[in-house]
């Protein structure tokens, strides 16, 4: 799917998580997101009902949380495929229902910590990932590796969907700490040899995602230089995190200034820079996304 500048942008939905805090859903740590799915799926699909009414292309299904490292290793092995498809059906149902075509995306999460490359284990994410995949597959349109901080995380995903037949969209998250320097994952690895791997893996896209606004423009220059993907963003609306930050390790304070204007002024930018994939993360919400939706006109 080599992008141009004629390529319709394609409007993703926003933050799962906090959206689902916001209207009332049960939410606490360690489950995070997936507190909901467990013991309120409605409102699961109220979310994503939200996201399509603000005009969503895409609807993630709500599998970020359906890890071990939230809902803990017994309940994993005992459920963790029941809920993962239990996911991907609301996601479905809403998608089936609307009044245009919606797709879902199937969310892959990094599975042994967002934001620590450090602690990617590849033999310790096989099963879990393999587990996600089986139990998602008849209900998403593609897949969506989420939050990848390295390159190795990307590699075993392509290795387990390929027998799918699905497409692949791979995203990142990038160092946000320096903007303005080049962009790199934040394993330190750069965008270049991401957007090059996601191409060798072929993927149908690169994204960058959970990762400050500012560095997004310059990450999706660096890719669009090395790749003929379709490239998009869907960036964070909290402060810069520590390096050893965990991401959802705990509710972060929002930006003031990333109201759906603000936001909207950032994702123009990018749009403008080569991506044609457009959404948001933690703390975007559906009226972010209903902000977004004259970009992808």
């Amino acid at each position: 799917m080599p992008q141009s500048a004629a390529s319709p942008v394609i409007l993703l939905d926003g933050g799962t998580g906090r959206e689902l805090m916001r209207i009332g859903a049960p939410f606490q740590q360690p489950e995070w997101s997936a507190l909901a799915l467990i013991e309120a799926p409605e409102y699961v699909s109220r979310v994503h009902q939200s996201y399509v009414d603000a005009g969503a292309d895409v609807i993630t299904t709500n599998t970020y949380a359906v890890v071990p490292f939230h809902i803990g290793e017994e309940r994993f092995a005992a459920r963790g495929a029941e809920w993962a498809a239990l996911a991907g059906s609301l996601a479905r149902e809403v998608a089936d229902a609307a009044p245009r075509k919606v797709a879902v995306a199937g969310s892959l999460p990094p599975v042994c910590g967002s934001y620590r490359p450090d602690l990617v284990d590849i033999a310790r994410a096989r099963p879990i990932l393999a587990v996600l995949v089986a139990a998602l597959t008849p209900y998403v349109d593609h897949w969506q590796a989420e939050t990848l901080s390295s390159l190795s995380e990307a590699e075993l995903v392509g290795e387990l969907v390929a027998p799918t037949g699905k497409p692949l969209w791979l995203s990142f998250t990038l160092d946000d700490g320096h903007p303005g320097a080049e962009p790199r994952l934040r394993s330190g690895e750069s965008v270049t040899d991401a957007a090059r791997l996601a191409q060798r893996l072929g993927a149908r896209a690169i994204l960058f995602n959970c990762s400050q606004p500012e560095v997004m423009a310059d990450a999706v220059r660096a890719a669009r230089a090395a790749s003929d993907l379709r490239i998009g963003v869907y960036a964070n609306a909290f402060p810069p995190q520590d390096p050893d930050a965990e991401a959802n390790a705990q509710l972060c304070d929002i930006r003031a200034d990333l109201d759906p204007a603000g936001y909207a002024a950032f994702a123009r930018a990018w749009r403008d820079a080569g991506a044609t994939i457009l959404g948001g993360c933690c703390g975007i919400g559906p009226e972010h996304i209903a902000a977004l939706r004259a970009l992808a006109a």
